[in-house]
């Protein structure tokens, strides 16, 4: 029955955005819509979602018996690599009746490869990006999918507090990272919502890097930004802590970002627009004298992706609604010197916010 009405709601998207057909890669909507979570390799597997016809998934004779542990779609045609996949995409094709139709694929998850494939099967249809209609897919979570964020959220918030316990001078940022992400496999997280991002001292002014290997040495920033990946559902969090001491200009530079946090994760709540919640965590760093250290929006949808819609960015008019899982993630980066990220997983409820993540923002010396 949940597959049925996340399919109805697909039908909905598509007759609300014109679309005759969806086309979908294994990826997160594929995932929300059968359970199934399959590689994308060299061979293709897409299946088609059509307003008046049955599904039906293209896919490699090797992947059958996978395939169809899960109910849908209950046609499949397949392939087998001595006779490539053209003649079973053009089935497909012929099997929803695709002449003369509106195709929309997921254009944020297929490659040009399908892509192609699909033009070329079907030549006779239009084939579109459905990237946006299909954002409206997964925006509102459901019991389970809340259920699932919380226990990521807490194998995550476990994780780091051993990974800081056993952190010491004169490790490097790859080895803290190994600790973190056997602590959450250990912990039953089933792998990693993304690469960590670790870093101490002047390389803390780095957003988005993997770790690595600087040695941390007293008086550092250490910023972690990680999660684990439970049922699918990822978590991502950011700590900012300091190693051994944190001087006074420190100290400034954190509580700015500490109080933006805090202004975003209030001004989160239904009826109000994300853009109005990044307004409200950036205006405190700007008032603060720190708004050319700004280097990104505020934050971002999480679910099945560790970055998915709402966005939490000044011009996106998207009212919030319950049900909706968001970050508040600002943050201050002077080049070279320091950077403080906190991030915290909301959600949105009937009557304002829950943060789902408990682990402590006052100022941490480790």
């Amino acid at each position: 029955m949940k597959n049925a009405a996340r399919r109805d709601k697909l039908y909905s998207i598509m007759r609300g955005a014109g679309l005759d057909v969806i086309a979908l890669i294994p990826g997160p909507n594929h995932r929300y819509l059968t359970g199934a979570e399959h590689y994308v390799l060299e061979r293709p597997i897409v299946s088609f979602y059509s307003l008046d016809q049955e599904p039906v998934a293209v896919i490699p004779e090797l992947e059958i018996s996978l395939f169809q542990r899960h109910a849908e779609p209950p046609r499949i045609i397949s392939y087998s690599d001595a006779e490539g996949c053209q003649s079973a995409f053009r089935a497909a094709l012929n099997a929803i009746g695709s002449r003369g139709k509106t195709i929309g694929v997921d254009g944020l998850h297929m490659r040009f490869f399908e892509g192609e494939i699909i033009r070329q099967a079907a030549p006779d249809a239009t084939v579109v990006d459905a990237s946006a209609p299909l954002a409206e897919l997964r925006l509102i979570k459901d019991e389970v999918e809340i259920a699932c964020l919380r226990r990521a959220i807490e194998i995550s918030e476990a994780a780091l507090q051993a990974t800081l316990a056993e952190i010491t001078v004169g490790m490097t940022g790859i080895e803290a990272a190994a600790i973190l992400e056997g602590q959450i496999r250990e912990l039953g997280g089933e792998g990693l919502s993304f690469g960590t991002i670790l870093h101490a001292g002047g390389n803390s002014a780095l957003p988005h890097s993997g770790p690595l290997a600087y040695r941390i040495q007293s008086g550092d920033p250490l910023i972690v930004d990680f999660g684990a990946r439970y049922g699918g559902y990822c978590a991502d969090i950011t700590r900012t802590v300091f190693v051994g001491a944190a001087s006074d200009e420190q100290r400034e530079f954190y509580s700015v970002v500490q109080a933006a946090n805090e202004a975003g994760r209030l001004a989160a709540k239904p009826g109000v627009t994300a853009e109005s919640v990044d307004i409200a965590a950036r205006q405190v760093i700007i008032d603060a004298g720190y708004g050319d250290l700004l280097r990104h929006r505020t934050g971002h949808g999480i679910g099945l992706q560790a970055h998915e819609a709402p966005y939490i960015v000044e011009g996106n008019t998207r009212v919030l609604a319950p049900g909706m899982v968001c970050t508040i993630e600002p943050g201050i980066y002077r080049i070279g010197e320091i950077g403080v990220r906190i991030e915290d997983n909301i959600l949105i409820t009937e009557d304002g916010s829950e943060s789902l993540t408990s682990f402590p923002r006052a100022l941490l010396v480790i």
